[in-house]
């Protein structure tokens, strides 16, 4: 018997060895080779791909074509799943790979018919444009071929990579659309309904603007008196407190200063994107070097890239630096329709991995596509669907010598609209809208009737931009917030801003001093000083004064709380989720309503901080949820449930100690594969960091979400510049690019902009 036991285990141990060999082989097989020499069909000229320590691609070519078809191949050798899943997401494609899990998604992206936008928009490119597509999507899929193995991801999901297309570096590009403009089609919608379910004067209440407001002429929006709509008894017993989930502020930190500010003469800009984390990171390090093909001087642009796209998204060219970050004007508009408006169905036809396919019907009338509400039906027109939306004249800045050529770039690019702040050597910046713009007059924040609809304007891209050169102060700045004056922004309308805080402290941050340097700037980045949050500390520790024995530990955590989202700190933890409960327990009601439409305030709840101050302040009989005496208990017990929720997520024994920032805020940065199998997170993910930030702060940072990318640059002065990225060049789990430079982004450490000595090369040369 012990001898069959021990044949058994034996045998049992030599195929776990075996297939654990297997797999290490496989994986290693599938490493792409960053060093050697071959031949290619695809390029006119030599082409070569060097790697420093951060996995930098520097790309040389002698045509901007042979430059893209290098780049490609850089992305492929690296990205390609990454690629292949940022295509897939917006032509609503994932269920090929995953199954009817993602059918859901995918009917969703099927509703904007990306695949078949962006398939017309080539067939309509300048000829130039589309022979650099062609190209980049050569040297991907010579990548592609080059590997003998597959990357892991592949293997565990069964699936084979389909070639990329011209066609899906635009749809890469309406990926983005998603990310940074889906709520703002979202708020039109949810605003409607508010309207149509609560009235006009709930609406008034909740899109009332605040006090933080930041725009660089220092225009404010007018507060009038907005009186609190009366709830009615029905509408209180029928809230159900759920939570009303925190928008992402996805968009962005820019400033720029010019030179007047800087020893060098030089303006100086900074540049931190705010996405969604996950692993890879979405950006990819470039460095572009090719002659001007009208000049035929040299070109050397250093940058960030995203991968399935041939151009540098921001950068430095040696004489002009450009950023971003997310510019939330409205660029959606849903139009009632009425009951005898004609409309058609079109068929999405959408394959699965056991070849079959899920038939998706689309309503589409002559405004776009069609949404059902509570029986009424809603089109929407959204510049994401407009021939204009996506190109790549972004590649444009690549050889614009100084700001007023950049400006003359950014009123035509297609992407999706972006605060551009631009520098040069000579010391000039600028701000200034760019991306696809409708050059309709007539935003709004609420659905439209179809007599409103402005067809040609929609059908148009604005050209005629406000703009910001050389202020008197020598000083831009942009987050997320309004940024054009108000009578521009009546022209531009509101898609969604963030609420202003951040803003106001970036400004502030740069009127309080008159000398910049990279190593301020990158301090600038890095301030997570809480002023947001300072009144609702003060009363929070108000409120649990009224019963100071039985919150002692809470208040002695208030008194401790430093004022910063610091790792340490107890008592930022407090407030801040304090706030997040109280607001969802207060427009329960409301929520509660929307959500029967699957609807949510969700996409508005930034727009909440003033009417809750208002009910905080005049305490309405009619907003107070039953079973309370006033709102002073209502307001503790909101607390006390957002304690108890902190706990049971954090604290094994109940204990505040446990609630540090740090910890309940943790740095998590995962591979998509690890949150459906954790066995795989240690492999897979980066690693768990204690935070530092948080959402109204420049120093913006949640669990998975922050700042993609730390960029600081004087334009001809790079060698002093700073790009940080957290997480690697590397999608392979077994590359030395894996996880480099991950650690300098989590300690608050830079990495420089420009490579460093080469360890690979590639030499891609023309077939003879």
């Amino acid at each position: 018997m012990f001898r069959i036991i021990r044949i058994f285990l034996l045998g049992a141990l030599t195929l776990t060895f075996l297939a654990a060999t297997g797999i290490y082989l496989g994986l290693h097989l599938s490493l792409p080779k960053l060093s050697g020499q071959w031949e290619s069909g695809g390029i006119a000229s030599d082409v070569k791909i060097e790697r420093d320590r951060l996995g930098t691609a520097i790309v040389s070519g002698d045509s901007r074509r042979d430059v893209a078809f290098a780049l490609g191949y850089a992305h492929g050798q690296d990205r390609f799943f990454q690629m292949d899943l940022l295509r897939r997401n917006s032509a609503g494609e994932l269920s090929e790979i995953f199954g009817e899990k993602a059918l859901k998604l995918d009917e969703s992206r099927r509703f904007h018919q990306f695949r078949k936008h962006a398939e017309n928009i080539v067939a309509k490119m300048p000829v130039t444009e589309k022979l650099l597509l062609q190209s980049y999507a050569y040297g991907v899929n010579e990548a592609l071929k080059s590997m003998p193995v597959y990357s892991f991801e592949y293997l565990l999901t069964g699936a084979t990579p389909s070639p990329w297309k011209p066609a899906d570096s635009l749809l890469v590009i309406y990926s983005m659309y998603l990310d940074l403009q889906a709520n703002t089609v979202k708020r039109d919608l949810v605003l409607e309904q508010i309207k149509r379910f609560y009235g006009e004067e709930m609406l008034a209440f909740i899109t009332q603007p605040s006090s933080f407001q930041a725009a660089l002429d220092a225009s404010i929006l007018l507060m009038e008196d907005v009186s609190i709509p009366n709830l009615s008894p029905e509408l209180m017993a029928s809230a159900v407190n759920q939570t009303i989930e925190e928008p992402l502020d996805i968009g962005s930190n820019n400033w720029a200063v010019t030179g007047a500010l800087t020893e060098s003469g030089r303006a100086m800009l900074s540049d931190d994107m705010h996405l969604s984390f996950a692993v890879p990171i979405i950006w990819y390090r470039a460095q572009l070097n090719y002659p001007n093909p009208i000049t035929k001087e040299s070109v050397q642009v250093t940058g960030v890239s995203l991968p399935g796209a041939p151009v540098i998204v921001i950068g430095s060219n040696n004489k002009l630096a450009w950023g971003f970050t997310n510019a939330y004007i409205d660029t959606a508009d849903w139009i009632t329709l009425a009951v005898d408006e004609p409309t058609v169905f079109e068929t999405e036809q959408i394959p699965l991995p056991d070849g079959k396919r899920h038939e998706y019907n689309i309503e589409m009338s002559q405004y776009g596509p069609v949404r059902t509400v509570g029986g009424q039906r809603y089109a929407l027109s959204w510049v994401a669907h407009k021939d204009y939306a996506v190109d790549v004249d972004l590649m444009g800045l690549e050889t614009a010598t100084d700001v007023a050529d950049g400006l003359e770039v950014a009123t035509t690019v297609g992407i999706p609209v972006q605060n551009m702040m631009i520098v040069d050597g000579q010391g000039n910046a600028a701000w200034k809208p760019t991306g696809a713009i409708p050059s309709r007059t007539n935003p709004s924040d609420v659905a439209q009737d179809a007599s409103e609809f402005q067809a040609k304007g929609w059908n148009l891209d604005e050209t005629s931009l406000p703009c910001v050169l050389n202020p008197e102060n020598d000083r831009l700045w942009s987050a997320n917030a309004r940024v054009m004056s108000s009578s521009e922004q009546a022209r531009f309308g509101d898609g969604g801003y963030a609420l202003g805080a951040r803003a106001m402290q970036i400004r502030n941050n740069l009127q309080a001093n008159s000398h910049f340097d990279e190593a301020a700037f990158y301090r600038l980045q890095l301030d997570n000083r809480a002023e947001f949050l300072k009144p609702w500390h003060g009363y929070l520790l108000e409120l649990l004064s009224t019963q100071p024995k039985r919150f002692a530990k809470d208040i002695q955590h208030l008194r401790d709380w430093q004022a910063c989202a610091c790792s340490g700190s107890v008592g930022y933890t407090l407030v801040r989720h304090f706030r997040a409960k109280l607001i969802d327990a207060s427009f329960a009601p409301i929520e509660t309503g929307l959500s029967k439409h699957n609807l949510s305030l969700s996409v508005v709840k930034r727009y909440l901080e003033p009417g809750m101050w208002q009910l905080i302040e005049e305490r309405p009989e009619t907003w107070l949820a039953d079973g309370y005496e006033s709102w002073d208990d209502f307001a503790i017990d909101s607390y006390q449930h957002s304690v108890a929720e902190l706990l049971a997520d954090h604290s094994d024994g109940e204990e505040l100690a446990d609630l540090s920032w740090g910890k309940v805020n943790a740095l998590k940065i995962q591979h998509p594969f690890s949150k459906q199998l954790p066995i795989l997170s240690s492999w897979l993910d980066m690693p768990e960091v204690e935070a530092f930030g948080d959402t109204f702060m420049p120093a913006v940072q949640r669990s998975s979400f922050g700042a993609s990318q730390r960029f600081i640059v004087q334009p001809g002065a790079e060698e002093n510049a700073i790009m940080t990225i957290p997480g690697g060049q590397s999608g392979h789990p077994l590359s030395d690019y894996y996880r480099a430079g991950f650690d300098e982004y989590a300690k608050q450490e830079s990495t420089p902009l420009l490579p460093g000595e080469v360890l690979h090369r590639i030499v891609i040369t023309p077939v003879q």
